[in-house]
């Protein structure tokens, strides 16, 4: 009710203003039902376990309000898995600011955005919006944006946070950071464009009964080319500092080359390396590369196996991957094959074990029905091999797949 009553005070307030003044102001809706059948998804299925079925769902609506001077958005949220209250449940605790922040235009050039916001730069591997989940990723932030000239822009981004109103320090609790900082720079050039991103991460920790933080620094580009047919992209980073107290050092690499044959058919092949840890290194230095805030179902295949809340550290990745997508008026159809390798050795009982981890079969379906109304569907299976059963547990013979079909609604309702 309180989210209710924001809502309709913020919405009176821009009617009002509207009048006075020529601005702008919006309101659109995000309505999306899932249903996942999962049977193997994200670890090999064990023999003694069955195949599981629901389906989960995101209602969301966004109010922005734009002026020459502010900018204000406000995003409230209810996500749930169908079933998970009763039907006659007074209580509904999944309601929740998506997005709350507001933006001081200061000039033309340089503006602040604080508040509960998305972060989300370039393909989304070290920050992005996760928008696969019903939950997405927001950051309560402050943000920085400096407009250089019309193809170079610097973000700068500072987070701190804390369990609540205190009088005394307390400890921090929820898993994730305690405090970010970080600095992004995009330029767009002739058929090129560069970033550049250096992100320090503090993460709590206990040592002797008291809290301390942990600096990791992240620290890389990413570069796109595109040329009439031809598009390429590179982008490396390399992760230092401490994480739990202890010595970290890991790197990453990805690279793709995408050729359009006709207008309705485009390939790509691509290669990513995920720094590791042999599990047979006994140092305590943190060789394995952590993606942290990035929209990880993106990459590494669509069942989830690798970074999405789990393989941290672990003994890293190596990805092989192919798409190929065919696109036909409101419809598209794509086909991404992986190959699996660990990117450090792989031992069982003092035996070095292969690499090969298995091969991931990822197909999608998305058609646009009318504006506002879309689906989208997609089937995936695993073939995983003695060595994923020795990091993950399962059994590799069983058949491990994932199907989903999802509904989206999204019009804009009002648009002044």
């Amino acid at each position: 009710m309180k989210t209710l009553k924001y809502c309709s005070s913020f919405i009176l307030m821009i009617m009002i203003s509207l009048n006075l003044s020529a601005q702008s102001f919006s309101i659109s809706a995000d309505l999306r039902a899932r249903y996942e059948l999962r049977n193997g998804y994200s670890t090999l299925r064990p023999d003694s376990t069955s195949i599981a079925n629901f389906i989960s769902q995101r209602a969301r609506i966004t109010f922005e309000y734009n002026s020459d001077k502010i900018k204000l958005k406000l995003s409230p949220q209810n996500v749930k898995v169908w079933g998970d209250v009763a039907t006659t449940s007074k209580n509904d605790l999944n309601n929740a600011f998506h997005e709350a922040y507001g933006e001081a235009k200061l000039s033309p050039k340089f503006s602040i955005q604080l508040g509960r916001q998305e972060i989300s730069y370039d393909n989304q591997r070290i920050l992005g919006a996760v928008d696969w989940a019903m939950q997405a990723r927001s950051h309560d932030a402050i943000l920085f944006k400096f407009n250089v000239d019309s193809t170079n822009k610097i973000h700068v981004g500072v987070a701190y946070n804390a369990l609540g109103e205190s009088n005394y320090k307390q400890n921090y609790t929820v898993a994730q950071y305690k405090t970010l900082q970080y600095i992004w720079y995009h330029g767009d050039f002739k058929n090129f464009n560069l970033s550049a991103l250096a992100l320090n991460n503090g993460m709590p920790y206990i040592k002797d009964n008291k809290e301390k933080i942990a600096f990791t620094q992240t620290i890389g580009l990413n570069s796109n080319y595109s040329k009439k047919k031809i598009k390429a992209g590179v982008e490396t980073y390399i992760q230092t500092g401490k994480i739990a107290g202890n010595k970290a050092l890991s790197y990453y690499a990805q690279a793709n080359l995408d050729y359009q044959w006709i207008e309705k058919l485009m390939t790509s092949i691509g290669v990513a390396y995920i720094s590791g840890k042999s599990n047979n290194d006994n140092s305590t230095t943190v060789k394995s590369f952590n993606p942290f805030y990035g929209t990880n179902h993106k990459f590494n295949g669509f069942m989830d196996y690798f970074y999405v809340g789990n393989h941290n550290n672990s003994v890293g990745l190596i990805d092989f991957n192919v798409d190929v997508l065919y696109k036909i008026k409101k419809a598209s159809l794509k086909l991404t094959p992986h190959v699996f390798l660990s990117a450090a050795d792989i031992y069982k009982n003092g035996e070095q074990e292969k690499r090969l981890l298995g091969t991931e079969l990822d197909l999608t379906f998305a058609y646009k029905i009318f504006d506002g109304f879309s689906i989208e569907s997609g089937y995936s299976q695993m073939f995983g091999t003695s060595s994923m059963e020795l990091l993950k547990g399962g059994n590799k013979d069983n058949i491990n797949n994932w199907f989903y079909l999802t509904a989206k609604f999204n019009p804009v309702i009002f648009k002044h």
